[in-house]
């Protein structure tokens, strides 16, 4: 078969254009003809990093826009510790905003640099070059924005903010070394301005995004905060290997002003429309849950809130532990965020829920941002 007439029914394929009886036979031939299952791999990993391709584009001319305020000389040619202080504040929604997109763009471009950069792909080599340049340029710009945050925060005296929030979600730290708190990348995308974390005792602390991923709506926030008292290592592991379907499991997390408790259990092994990347659990949860852990009863993390069933009460969707494995792979490519570290014990696995409830509690975080 024709390589074009391959790429016109993947089109008609991701598009749903095809009839029952069409789609069935083009199952059929994917099943049984692995080559021909090979070539429709290879066109929809295609199709899909022209878009990724397009999406880098639009964030590039954004990028633009933001460095056309003279903010890229001010990081360049600050000095005394008040000027620091200066420009952050004059210039904390611009940073923040560049930061993200040069995350992002960073991330996207390593993508699309690896796929293209085999063999089978030489006619594409003058994109690779192009993209690889701009990968160098964007960590550039990340690193030079991480060194201004720092050194403003390192010596602000003031105390942290009581600010007023439009949204509510929840996070938990996964590395007490590093203050690395995983929450969802759509609560990030809430945000237009600042992001803030709260303990369960009360106190708020600025956070920036390091990492995000819509894709499996994962991101990763540092406590940005002289404040924040570094607390003992994290009690819950984890889990690398699948959750077992009817495993019972509890969450935490901020659907209201203070901290609230559910239980649940794994009630399928695959997500919404069968997107192994997710979970399905049987449990309540509400707004403020995005982001949540969700823990088996040895005091393993099994996963991640990230969304409820529309009209279906007690259906709500996790991101598969697995996925924070592969963020912290994509995390540590990045110089100023390769020191990540996890724990492995487990101290939570002899004790009774109660008490796992107890010791977990002083790791989930509200996140608010406006």
């Amino acid at each position: 078969m024709e390589e074009i007439q391959i790429a016109e029914m993947v089109e008609r394929y991701l598009s749903g254009e095809m009839g029952d009886n069409e789609l069935m036979s083009f199952e059929h031939k994917r099943k049984t003809d692995s080559i021909f299952n090979k070539a429709v791999i290879d066109h929809i990993y295609f199709i899909q990093h022209l878009e990724d391709t397009g999406k880098i584009m639009a964030l590039k001319s954004k990028l633009k826009q933001i460095e056309s305020n003279d903010l890229k000389n001010e990081i360049s040619t600050f000095g005394s510790t008040s000027k620091v202080i200066s420009i952050w504040r004059k210039n904390r929604k611009t940073i923040a905003v560049a930061a993200s997109i040069a995350i992002v763009v960073s991330a996207a471009c390593a993508s699309i640099i690896s796929f293209f950069s085999n063999g089978k792909n030489t006619h594409l080599k003058p994109l690779v070059e192009k993209m690889k340049e701009q990968d160098v340029k964007y960590k550039k710009l990340e690193s030079q924005i991480g060194k201004l945050k720092s050194e403003s925060i390192q010596n602000n005296t003031t105390p942290s903010p009581k600010m007023e929030s439009k949204f509510r979600a929840t996070g938990f730290l996964i590395d007490v070394n590093n203050n690395y708190i995983v929450t969802n990348a759509h609560v990030i995308s809430e945000a237009s301005n600042q992001l803030a974390v709260e303990n369960n005792k009360g106190e708020e602390f600025f956070a920036e995004p390091v990492y995000i991923n819509h894709e499996t709506d994962l991101a990763v926030l540092k406590i940005q905060d002289k404040n924040f008292k570094k607390l003992p290592p994290v009690p819950y592991s984890i889990k690398k290997n699948e959750a077992d379907l009817g495993e019972t499991v509890f969450i935490l997390g901020y659907p209201k002003e203070e901290i609230v408790y559910g239980e649940g259990y794994v009630s399928a092994k695959n997500g919404f429309q069968m997107d192994p990347l997710f979970y399905q659990l049987n449990t309540m949860a509400k707004e403020g849950n995005s982001g949540s852990p969700v823990i088996n009863k040895n005091g393993e993390l099994i996963g991640v809130i990230s969304q409820k069933r529309d009209g279906e009460e007690g259906v709500v969707f996790a991101i598969k532990s697995s996925s924070i494995f592969d963020a912290i792979d994509e995390m540590k490519k990045i110089e100023d965020l390769k020191n990540i570290q996890l724990t492995s014990q487990q101290s939570l696995r002899k004790s009774d829920r109660i008490n796992q409830v107890k010791k977990v509690q002083e790791y989930i975080f509200m996140i608010k941002g406006n």
